[in-house]
């Protein structure tokens, strides 16, 4: 594995040195993020069966609070579409039926997950995101994306919320044709006009379009579309609900904790679980993924970010507010517009709090068929056909592992999804020829002479055992003159996480002037053409003959 070297450019200062000598670039990413983060807010809130103006509250409070306990510098907080999928579930389940009351008892299960998120981060357990197989995570995240659109083509066509309640993702998808001949095209052609724009956009290479966040450019034409088609008009369109109706914008204690006893009491559990799990691991894997984005190759405090994170979701369930996650699309935004501290986040809360409080009579014009198609957007991105071939393309097996990890998400729910996921890894890996003792036990030893280190492991590398390979690698300070190397030459199998992980450290230590080599992986076979797949070394048999 090669990674070229490239300097990292002199970092920028942080705290009140960073907003004195970076303001006016954070201000203007904040500006340009808040115009991406308002219409994606209210869309997730209101998927989530949230007031859609809860969404924007959760925003603020990632941008305004959380930035300044974050452990990342150029991340930006929000609600997250991979979230809708769990809230959504949490608010039909302890509502039973009365929307409202769903979500002021999701709010009670959001504060305690918060809490858990905050002890987690001073754990510093933020390290086990490395548990978890890619593919199973890819797959978990990709079926997400099928659950967005599942739902949200429906509305997308004028289809009445409550055609669709109660569904399960493959009844809405087996739903599909009836919707689209019973389409209200009025709000179908405000649902494809949006469409097209978002998806149409970003093919423009015109610089000043790209500019342009084409979310921003479909809600200020879904709306005068709106107007022309007089969607205000109830009576109209019957039951269906075409304009968004956002809530009001209040700060006020909306929790309610009465799910954390009584008959309810399974339920919570099982929500405060996946709320503490998925929203963890998507926050973790952004900020390692913009870490790799950032051109001053900063490294983010996981833990301490995690904490933030924490932080912020306790305050944003008492609140009323959303989970809120490090989002990659806004994070990755905010890098393009030359976003250089945590300043751009609180810049990006300012905003939507002024967007708030001056443009609510103008936010009860947007279109829902807008907001739907912003929605399958994100899901398409999400379960993108592409990803499928990238799978494949790192590996059969890894391919096998995401398809089933979408499919039992599908059938099931997150939880069960990703443990699926985890258990066709290791059956795959057993049949491989991993043998089980080395399913948690890599047999490895650490030598090092002066800057000269060297880890020889012995059994397997895999995801199970990694975070045993981490603890020792982490013991060795990524710096200038420092050389390491990882010995494979007697591991039996080498899994696509480990190859992709140490592909990464890799990356980290020549950046700070280090090297890393992984060595001794001529005689192992890869699972297929590309560089980081799976490796398994073919067991030699002996060829004496045994006395008879």
């Amino acid at each position: 594995m090669q990674v070229q070297h490239t300097s990292a450019t002199r970092q920028p200062a942080t705290g009140l040195a960073g907003l004195k000598q970076n303001w006016q670039s954070d201000l203007l990413s904040g500006f340009l993020v808040s115009l991406i983060a308002l219409p994606l807010s209210l869309g997730i809130a209101g998927a989530s069966n949230f007031p859609p103006i809860m969404g924007v509250l959760t925003a603020i409070i990632g941008g305004l609070v959380v930035a300044f306990f974050a452990g990342s510098e150029p991340t930006i907080k929000g609600p997250a579409a991979g979230l809708i999928v769990i809230v959504a579930g949490c608010v039909d389940e302890l509502g039973r039926g009365d929307m409202t009351l769903g979500w002021h008892l999701a709010l009670g299960v959001i504060v305690v997950a918060g809490v858990i998120q905050i002890v987690l981060g001073l754990l510093k357990v933020a390290k086990l995101a490395d548990f978890f197989p890619l593919a199973a995570v890819h797959g978990m995240l990709a079926a997400i994306g099928i659950i967005i659109m599942s739902k949200q083509l429906h509305l997308a066509v004028g289809t009445a919320p409550s055609e669709l309640k109660g569904k399960e993702p493959v009844e809405l998808i087996e739903m599909v044709p009836h919707s689209l001949m019973h389409m209200e095209w009025h709000i179908a052609l405000i649902g494809v006009v949006s469409l097209i724009i978002l998806f149409g956009m970003p093919m423009i290479k015109n610089k000043i379009v790209k500019k342009i966040p084409p979310a921003l450019i479909a809600l200020v034409v879904a709306v005068v579309l709106g107007l022309i088609f007089h969607l205000s008009d109830v009576h109209q369109y019957g039951n269906i609900k075409p304009l968004v109706t956002p809530g009001e914008f209040t700060l006020g204690l909306n929790v309610n904790f009465d799910a954390w006893w009584g008959d309810q009491l399974p339920t919570a559990l099982k929500y405060v679980a996946m709320f503490a799990l998925i929203g963890s691991l998507e926050s973790l894997l952004t900020g390692k993924a913009i870490d790799l984005l950032d051109p001053y190759k900063r490294k983010s405090n996981l833990s301490k970010d995690l904490t933030a994170v924490g932080i912020g979701n306790t305050m944003s369930g008492i609140l009323g507010g959303l989970p809120m996650i490090s989002e990659v699309a806004r994070s990755s935004a905010n890098l393009s517009n030359s976003g250089k501290t945590r300043w751009a986040n609180f810049f990006h809360g300012a905003f939507l709090l002024i967007f708030v409080v001056a443009l609510v009579p103008l936010i009860k014009l947007v279109p829902v068929a807008a907001l739907a198609a912003i929605l399958i957007a994100v899901g398409f991105r999400l379960a993108n056909p592409k990803e499928f071939r990238h799978m494949y393309e790192i590996g059969p097996e890894q391919l096998i592992v995401f398809v089933v990890t979408i499919i039992a998400t599908l059938a099931t729910d997150l939880l069960v999804g990703i443990g699926v996921g985890i258990l066709t890894e290791f059956a795959i890996q057993l049949v491989l020829g991993l043998p089980v003792k080395y399913l948690f036990n890599p047999q490895q030893e650490l030598v090092s002479v002066g800057d000269t280190h060297t880890l020889t492991i012995k059994g397997a590398a895999v995801f199970t055992n990694y975070l045993s390979i981490k603890k020792q690698l982490d013991t060795i300070p990524q710096q200038a003159g420092q050389h390491v190397t990882v010995d494979l030459h007697h591991a039996r199998y080498v899994d696509h996480t480990v190859m992709e992980n140490l592909h990464n450290y890799e990356h980290d230590f020549q950046l700070a002037g280090g090297r890393f080599d992984v060595i001794n992986l001529d005689e192992h076979k890869p699972l297929s053409a590309h560089p980081l797949a799976a490796r398994r070394k073919p067991v030699v048999k002996s060829s004496v003959s045994q006395p008879v």
